[in-house]
């Protein structure tokens, strides 16, 4: 069974984070939300505070084949300096396990050399993480490519979570969630 962990740190984009958890609840999809900040409170960037499903610590790394990175600037920062969660997002890359992030966060991947040659997008600020990662910059609202999931931001989050279900429960449970919510693209 296909299992996600979404992991939230303080300063998280609450939209982009929610969106993810909701369409992949409504496809029958697994998912965790997993705090990197030792408590199950975690502060969104908008002063939304959510409570996760887990800690870093309690979480059986082998249960999952895709890690979700949601956005937000400080968010971001505060992923990025998580050791433990670097290693595992280097560890999904290497095994060819799916990896996503949205907004800021596909910078993260970038400074870690994984979108060297590929496909990617994120907020429009941090292109040039992403270039000068080596990433081939796109402007559409996801990209997919080898196994990695980029989106630019709070307005694209119905797409990434579209696409991310499209990739776990196929194109058909995809279009149905989308038609069940009454949502069109934008593209």
């Amino acid at each position: 069974m296909n299992k996600i962990a979404l992991f939230l740190a303080d300063g998280f984009e609450e939209i982009e984070a929610l969106t993810v958890v909701d369409i992949c609840r409504r496809a029958g999809l697994a998912i965790d939300t997993v705090s990197i900040n030792g408590r199950l409170e975690v502060h969104g960037s908008h002063g939304i505070d959510v409570k996760a499903d887990k800690v870093f610590a309690d979480i059986n790394k082998d249960d999952y084949n895709m890690l979700v990175l949601p956005g937000g600037k400080l968010g971001t920062e505060n992923l990025e300096k998580c050791d433990d969660l670097l290693d595992l997002a280097g560890n999904f890359y290497g095994a060819g396990k799916y990896i996503a992030a949205i907004c800021a966060a596909p910078s993260i991947f970038a400074h870690r050399g994984f979108l060297m040659g590929r496909k990617a997008t994120c907020y429009p600020t941090f292109e040039k993480d992403l270039t000068e990662g080596g990433a081939i910059y796109s402007l559409n609202s996801v990209e997919i490519d080898s196994g990695i999931i980029t989106s630019r931001g709070m307005g694209t989050a119905i797409d990434f979570a579209l696409a991310i279900t499209k990739l776990l429960a196929g194109e058909e449970e995809s279009s149905r969630i989308a038609e069940s919510i009454v949502y069109k693209s934008a593209e």
